[in-house]
Protein backbone atom coordinates (compact mmCIF):
# COMPACT_ATOMS: atom_id res chain seq x y z
CA UNK A 1 0.00 0.00 0.00
CA UNK A 2 2.88 2.17 1.04
CA UNK A 3 4.80 1.63 -2.38
CA UNK A 4 1.51 2.24 -4.15
CA UNK A 5 0.89 5.69 -2.57
CA UNK A 6 4.67 6.47 -2.98
CA UNK A 7 4.35 5.56 -6.83
CA UNK A 8 0.64 6.87 -6.78
CA UNK A 9 1.91 10.75 -6.23
CA UNK A 10 4.09 10.50 -8.47
CA UNK A 11 1.41 9.76 -11.17
CA UNK A 12 -0.36 12.17 -9.96
CA UNK A 13 2.33 15.25 -10.56
CA UNK A 14 2.28 13.55 -13.98
CA UNK A 15 -1.35 13.87 -14.46
CA UNK A 16 -1.79 17.29 -12.97
CA UNK A 17 0.51 18.15 -15.88
CA UNK A 18 -1.13 16.80 -18.17
CA UNK A 19 -4.67 17.98 -16.82
CA UNK A 20 -3.34 21.51 -16.95
CA UNK A 21 -2.46 21.68 -20.40
CA UNK A 22 -5.97 19.99 -21.12
CA UNK A 23 -7.71 22.82 -19.63
CA UNK A 24 -5.21 25.25 -21.49
CA UNK A 25 -5.68 23.88 -24.74
CA UNK A 26 -8.25 20.97 -25.39
CA UNK A 27 -5.78 18.66 -26.11
CA UNK A 28 -4.01 15.89 -24.14
CA UNK A 29 -0.51 16.40 -25.21
CA UNK A 30 1.38 12.92 -25.41
CA UNK A 31 4.76 14.72 -25.48
CA UNK A 32 4.30 15.23 -21.68
CA UNK A 33 6.25 12.61 -20.42
CA UNK A 34 9.45 13.32 -23.24
CA UNK A 35 9.22 17.13 -22.01
CA UNK A 36 9.62 16.01 -18.44
CA UNK A 37 12.33 13.52 -19.28
CA UNK A 38 14.68 16.40 -21.25
CA UNK A 39 14.41 18.42 -17.76
CA UNK A 40 15.52 15.71 -15.95
CA UNK A 41 18.40 15.01 -18.20
CA UNK A 42 19.19 18.98 -17.91
CA UNK A 43 18.69 18.92 -13.88
CA UNK A 44 21.38 15.83 -13.98
CA UNK A 45 23.21 17.93 -16.15
CA UNK A 46 23.58 20.84 -14.39
CA UNK A 47 24.41 18.88 -11.46
CA UNK A 48 27.53 17.49 -13.52
CA UNK A 49 28.63 20.78 -13.50
CA UNK A 50 28.73 21.65 -9.98
CA UNK A 51 25.44 22.98 -9.00
CA UNK A 52 23.69 21.61 -6.24
CA UNK A 53 20.81 19.44 -6.95
CA UNK A 54 18.42 21.44 -5.30
CA UNK A 55 19.38 24.60 -7.57
CA UNK A 56 19.86 21.91 -10.39
CA UNK A 57 16.31 20.40 -10.24
CA UNK A 58 15.11 24.79 -9.73
CA UNK A 59 17.19 25.37 -12.72
CA UNK A 60 15.87 22.42 -14.62
CA UNK A 61 12.01 23.46 -13.98
CA UNK A 62 12.92 27.28 -14.90
CA UNK A 63 14.04 25.52 -18.41
CA UNK A 64 11.28 23.32 -18.56
CA UNK A 65 8.82 26.20 -17.93
CA UNK A 66 10.38 28.25 -20.45
CA UNK A 67 9.85 25.74 -23.14
CA UNK A 68 6.63 24.80 -22.27
CA UNK A 69 5.35 27.99 -22.95
CA UNK A 70 7.54 28.54 -26.12
CA UNK A 71 5.87 25.23 -27.40
CA UNK A 72 2.40 26.50 -26.89
CA UNK A 73 2.95 29.71 -28.74
CA UNK A 74 5.03 28.60 -31.64
CA UNK A 75 3.69 24.76 -32.59
CA UNK A 76 0.36 24.53 -30.82
CA UNK A 77 -1.02 28.53 -30.54
CA UNK A 78 -1.31 28.71 -34.69
CA UNK A 79 -3.66 25.72 -35.02
CA UNK A 80 -5.57 26.42 -31.74
CA UNK A 81 -8.50 28.17 -33.67
CA UNK A 82 -8.99 24.94 -35.54
CA UNK A 83 -12.31 22.79 -34.13
CA UNK A 84 -10.17 19.62 -35.62
CA UNK A 85 -8.07 19.00 -32.83
CA UNK A 86 -6.27 15.92 -34.90
CA UNK A 87 -3.15 18.12 -35.83
CA UNK A 88 -2.31 18.97 -32.50
CA UNK A 89 -2.17 16.05 -31.23
CA UNK A 90 -0.19 14.43 -34.05
CA UNK A 91 2.21 17.70 -33.58
CA UNK A 92 2.43 16.28 -29.75
CA UNK A 93 3.00 12.94 -30.76
CA UNK A 94 6.19 14.22 -33.10
CA UNK A 95 6.95 16.66 -30.67
CA UNK A 96 8.04 13.11 -28.29
CA UNK A 97 9.58 11.58 -30.99
CA UNK A 98 11.84 14.20 -31.53
CA UNK A 99 12.70 14.82 -27.85
CA UNK A 100 13.38 10.68 -27.29
CA UNK A 101 15.36 11.02 -30.18
CA UNK A 102 17.56 14.63 -28.68
CA UNK A 103 18.16 13.18 -25.34
CA UNK A 104 19.52 10.08 -26.75
CA UNK A 105 21.27 12.11 -29.42
CA UNK A 106 22.79 14.64 -26.68
CA UNK A 107 23.17 12.23 -23.56
CA UNK A 108 23.31 8.26 -24.94
CA UNK A 109 21.39 5.96 -24.05
CA UNK A 110 22.68 4.21 -20.90
CA UNK A 111 21.21 4.33 -18.23
CA UNK A 112 22.99 7.00 -15.73
CA UNK A 113 22.55 7.42 -12.18
CA UNK A 114 20.67 10.29 -10.85
CA UNK A 115 20.93 11.33 -7.18
CA UNK A 116 18.83 11.05 -4.61
CA UNK A 117 17.58 13.73 -3.08
CA UNK A 118 17.33 12.66 0.81
CA UNK A 119 19.75 9.94 1.81
CA UNK A 120 20.06 8.35 4.65
CA UNK A 121 18.38 4.70 6.71
CA UNK A 122 14.30 4.38 5.88
CA UNK A 123 11.82 5.62 8.33
CA UNK A 124 10.10 3.06 10.26
CA UNK A 125 6.48 3.44 10.96
CA UNK A 126 5.40 0.27 12.98
CA UNK A 127 5.05 -2.23 10.43
CA UNK A 128 5.86 -0.16 7.70
CA UNK A 129 9.72 0.73 6.29
CA UNK A 130 9.79 4.06 3.77
CA UNK A 131 12.54 5.33 2.14
CA UNK A 132 13.39 9.13 2.33
CA UNK A 133 13.42 10.00 -0.64
CA UNK A 134 9.25 8.25 -0.59
CA UNK A 135 8.65 10.63 2.00
CA UNK A 136 10.26 13.71 -0.03
CA UNK A 137 7.59 12.52 -3.29
CA UNK A 138 4.73 12.32 -1.17
CA UNK A 139 5.43 15.81 0.57
CA UNK A 140 6.10 17.45 -2.90
CA UNK A 141 3.41 16.43 -4.37
CA UNK A 142 1.58 17.87 -1.62
CA UNK A 143 3.11 20.99 -2.11
CA UNK A 144 2.43 20.98 -5.77
CA UNK A 145 -1.11 20.66 -5.15
CA UNK A 146 -1.25 23.01 -2.66
CA UNK A 147 0.40 25.74 -4.71
CA UNK A 148 -1.76 25.06 -7.44
CA UNK A 149 -5.15 25.29 -5.12
CA UNK A 150 -3.92 29.08 -4.04
CA UNK A 151 -2.96 29.88 -7.55
CA UNK A 152 -6.51 29.28 -9.10
CA UNK A 153 -8.78 29.75 -6.51
CA UNK A 154 -6.78 33.05 -4.37
CA UNK A 155 -4.94 35.28 -7.25
CA UNK A 156 -5.67 37.26 -10.17
CA UNK A 157 -3.08 35.49 -12.31
CA UNK A 158 -5.00 31.91 -11.46
CA UNK A 159 -9.02 33.28 -12.11
CA UNK A 160 -7.15 34.67 -15.59
CA UNK A 161 -5.60 31.33 -16.08
CA UNK A 162 -9.29 29.93 -15.13
CA UNK A 163 -11.12 32.11 -17.41
CA UNK A 164 -9.06 32.22 -20.45
CA UNK A 165 -9.16 28.29 -20.20
CA UNK A 166 -13.23 27.97 -19.42
CA UNK A 167 -14.26 30.80 -21.97
CA UNK A 168 -11.41 32.67 -24.35
CA UNK A 169 -13.85 34.64 -26.48
CA UNK A 170 -15.44 35.75 -22.73
CA UNK A 171 -12.15 36.54 -21.24
CA UNK A 172 -10.43 38.39 -23.66
CA UNK A 173 -13.72 40.62 -24.08
CA UNK A 174 -12.83 41.49 -20.29
CA UNK A 175 -8.96 42.23 -21.55
CA UNK A 176 -7.78 38.73 -19.81
CA UNK A 177 -4.55 37.96 -22.16
CA UNK A 178 -5.54 34.79 -23.08
CA UNK A 179 -2.73 34.02 -25.14
CA UNK A 180 -0.30 34.89 -22.18
CA UNK A 181 -2.27 32.79 -19.87
CA UNK A 182 -2.28 29.73 -21.53
CA UNK A 183 1.47 29.74 -22.38
CA UNK A 184 2.05 29.96 -18.35
CA UNK A 185 -0.52 26.90 -18.48
CA UNK A 186 1.69 24.78 -20.49
CA UNK A 187 4.89 26.02 -18.42
CA UNK A 188 3.47 25.17 -15.55
CA UNK A 189 2.72 22.21 -16.68
CA UNK A 190 6.11 21.93 -18.06
CA UNK A 191 8.14 22.43 -14.80
CA UNK A 192 5.56 20.00 -12.80
CA UNK A 193 6.30 17.31 -15.09
CA UNK A 194 10.03 18.82 -14.67
CA UNK A 195 9.77 18.21 -10.68
CA UNK A 196 8.01 14.96 -10.85
CA UNK A 197 10.76 13.38 -13.47
CA UNK A 198 13.87 14.85 -11.15
CA UNK A 199 12.11 12.89 -8.15
CA UNK A 200 11.40 9.41 -10.30
CA UNK A 201 15.30 9.32 -11.86
CA UNK A 202 16.75 7.99 -8.97
CA UNK A 203 14.26 5.17 -8.71
CA UNK A 204 14.09 4.65 -12.56
CA UNK A 205 17.35 5.74 -13.94
CA UNK A 206 18.34 8.48 -16.20
CA UNK A 207 17.57 7.40 -19.54
CA UNK A 208 15.18 8.57 -23.14
CA UNK A 209 12.78 6.01 -22.32
CA UNK A 210 12.76 5.92 -18.34
CA UNK A 211 8.98 7.12 -18.56
CA UNK A 212 7.38 5.74 -20.79
CA UNK A 213 5.70 3.11 -18.33
CA UNK A 214 4.75 6.15 -15.50
CA UNK A 215 3.23 7.97 -18.42
CA UNK A 216 0.60 5.48 -19.33
CA UNK A 217 -0.17 5.10 -15.93
CA UNK A 218 -0.55 8.69 -15.77
CA UNK A 219 -2.69 9.31 -18.20
CA UNK A 220 -4.85 6.36 -16.36
CA UNK A 221 -4.76 8.71 -13.74
CA UNK A 222 -5.83 11.65 -15.19
CA UNK A 223 -9.01 9.57 -17.15
CA UNK A 224 -9.88 8.18 -14.09
CA UNK A 225 -9.97 11.66 -12.34
CA UNK A 226 -11.03 14.14 -14.90
CA UNK A 227 -9.33 15.27 -17.28
CA UNK A 228 -10.03 18.90 -16.40
CA UNK A 229 -9.86 18.32 -12.64
CA UNK A 230 -6.66 18.76 -10.53
CA UNK A 231 -8.12 17.13 -7.64
CA UNK A 232 -9.32 14.43 -9.64
CA UNK A 233 -5.28 14.03 -11.00
CA UNK A 234 -4.06 13.39 -7.24
CA UNK A 235 -7.02 11.08 -6.41
CA UNK A 236 -6.79 8.81 -9.76
CA UNK A 237 -2.80 9.17 -9.25
CA UNK A 238 -3.19 7.50 -5.87
CA UNK A 239 -6.04 4.79 -7.02
CA UNK A 240 -3.75 4.09 -9.69
CA UNK A 241 -0.57 3.38 -7.94
CA UNK A 242 -2.24 1.28 -5.05
CA UNK A 243 -4.41 -0.80 -7.81
CA UNK A 244 -1.44 -1.21 -10.15
CA UNK A 245 1.09 -2.33 -6.96
CA UNK A 246 -1.84 -4.41 -5.50
CA UNK A 247 -2.98 -5.99 -8.66
CA UNK A 248 0.93 -6.64 -9.34
CA UNK A 249 1.78 -8.34 -5.58
CA UNK A 250 -1.02 -10.15 -5.19
CA UNK A 251 -2.96 -11.64 -8.34
CA UNK A 252 -0.25 -14.60 -9.91
CA UNK A 253 -0.96 -14.33 -12.84
CA UNK A 254 -0.74 -10.43 -13.44
CA UNK A 255 2.91 -9.85 -11.61
CA UNK A 256 5.36 -7.49 -11.92
CA UNK A 257 5.80 -7.98 -15.48
CA UNK A 258 2.01 -7.21 -16.90
CA UNK A 259 0.97 -4.33 -14.20
CA UNK A 260 0.05 -2.09 -16.92
CA UNK A 261 -2.85 -4.10 -17.99
CA UNK A 262 -3.98 -2.84 -14.84
CA UNK A 263 -3.63 0.75 -16.18
CA UNK A 264 -5.37 -0.17 -19.37
CA UNK A 265 -8.14 -1.54 -17.57
CA UNK A 266 -8.75 1.46 -15.40
CA UNK A 267 -8.80 3.62 -18.44
CA UNK A 268 -11.33 1.41 -20.48
CA UNK A 269 -13.80 0.90 -17.69
CA UNK A 270 -13.85 4.94 -16.60
CA UNK A 271 -14.78 5.95 -20.84
CA UNK A 272 -17.20 2.98 -20.65
CA UNK A 273 -19.25 3.98 -17.36
CA UNK A 274 -18.19 7.26 -16.56
CA UNK A 275 -16.27 9.31 -19.17
CA UNK A 276 -16.03 12.38 -17.30
CA UNK A 277 -14.01 10.84 -14.85
CA UNK A 278 -14.88 10.60 -10.84
CA UNK A 279 -14.02 14.67 -10.75
CA UNK A 280 -14.89 15.83 -14.41
CA UNK A 281 -17.21 18.72 -15.31
CA UNK A 282 -20.22 16.79 -17.78
CA UNK A 283 -20.43 18.24 -20.75
CA UNK A 284 -23.87 18.50 -22.28
CA UNK A 285 -23.94 19.02 -25.99
CA UNK A 286 -26.71 19.58 -28.51
CA UNK A 287 -27.70 17.35 -31.18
Amino acid sequence: MVDGLTWGALYAAFAMSIVLVYRASGIVNFAQGEMAMIAAFCAWQFHQWGAPLYLAILGAMAVAFLFGAATERVLIRPLASSTNHMPLVIITLGLMLVLNSAAGWIWGVQSKEFPTIVAGPVVTLGPVAMSRQALVIVCAVVLIAGFLYVLFQRTQVGLAMRAAAGNPDSAQLIGVPVGRMLMIGWGLAAAIGALAASLAAPQLFLQPNMLTASLIYSFAAAVLGGLDSPVGAIVGGLCVGVAENLAGTYVSWIGHDFKQAVALALILGVLLLKPEGLYGARKVARV
